[in-house]
């Protein structure tokens, strides 16, 4: 069972999800999500518990608990939606010249 972690302290470690789920049954992995550039969590993150009935124990005993200060959310993980990979790429650049005059200076 996948399960998403959000409202997480930003000091919150991995090794901190793996000990706190790992109370209501095993644990197969427990990854915080963080920012590409800085490194720094993003404040949330995912449990894989291999038990479902673990899992929902876990979520239910672990969901709106303050930790760290923090009520944190627990639920059921959606599946990561596809984003379009080919084509083009919507908005923004300097594309195709729109806006600029056609009177050249030079």
């Amino acid at each position: 069972m996948n399960i998403y972690v959000s409202n997480l302290s930003f000091h919150t470690t991995e090794e901190d999800l793996n000990s706190m789920f790992g109370q209501h049954g095993q644990v197969s992995s427990a990854k915080i999500i963080t920012d590409r550039e800085t490194g720094r969590s993003r404040g949330f993150g995912f449990v894989e518990m291999p038990s479902e009935e673990e899992g929902k124990a876990a979520m239910t005993a672990l969901n709106n608990k303050e930790i760290e200060g923090r009520a944190i959310s627990v639920t059921v993980a959606r599946e990561r939606e596809e984003r379009g990979g080919g084509g083009s790429r919507g908005g923004g650049g300097y594309g195709g010249g729109g806006g600029r005059s056609s009177n050249k200076r030079w």
